[in-house]
């Protein structure tokens, strides 16, 4: 079974095809001191454009969300409660702004915990996907099942956003 890096040509799509597209890839994470770290992803949310409440993006094009307008295939990371980052992958096309929220590992779940378990934090902010040497993501061929459910922590979204069945989770 062979492993491949994913290209930008996985991250250039809609949203709601890459978000459930990334359950049982593995992300990988090559530490300064040359560790490597390999995880399979198992529980991620969607958020896609100016029009989802839910999003970042719908307060406009700032410097925080910057990065959610570019083409996909790279991170958005951003800090909450002052203490969490949270990894997000851009996706889809340039000026439409959207990404996935990267919430489960095999071996670490919930993103806080990914995030400070993995050093990751705001030096990651726009590191791509594809050429980078720290962090990326590979697929082994192996198709997963999964389940969807509505986001979490959005309620300030309203009904209709925060009752979008946009996570996505190993079953």
């Amino acid at each position: 079974m062979s492993v491949k890096k994913l290209d930008y040509n996985f991250y250039r799509r809609d949203v709601l095809e890459v978000a459930p597209g990334l359950i049982g890839k593995f992300l990988v994470r090559k530490f300064d001191d040359g560790k490597v770290f390999r995880g399979m992803i198992t529980e991620v949310e969607a958020y896609r454009g100016e029009e989802d409440l839910g999003c970042h993006a719908s307060k406009g094009r700032t410097s925080r969300t910057e990065i959610m307008y570019q083409a996909g295939g790279v991170i958005y990371v951003y800090l909450i409660y002052g203490m969490y980052w949270m990894l997000n992958f851009v996706t889809g096309l340039k000026d439409n702004p959207q990404a996935v929220l990267i919430r489960g590992l095999d071996k670490i779940w919930g993103p806080g915990k990914i995030t400070r378990d993995l050093k990751i934090d705001g030096s990651f902010y726009g590191v791509s996907l594809v050429d980078s040497d720290k962090i990326w993501i590979e697929d082994d061929g192996i198709v997963v099942n999964y389940l969807t459910g509505t986001r979490i922590g959005i309620d300030y979204a309203g009904e209709v956003w925060k009752n979008k069945m946009w996570r996505f989770s190993i079953k």
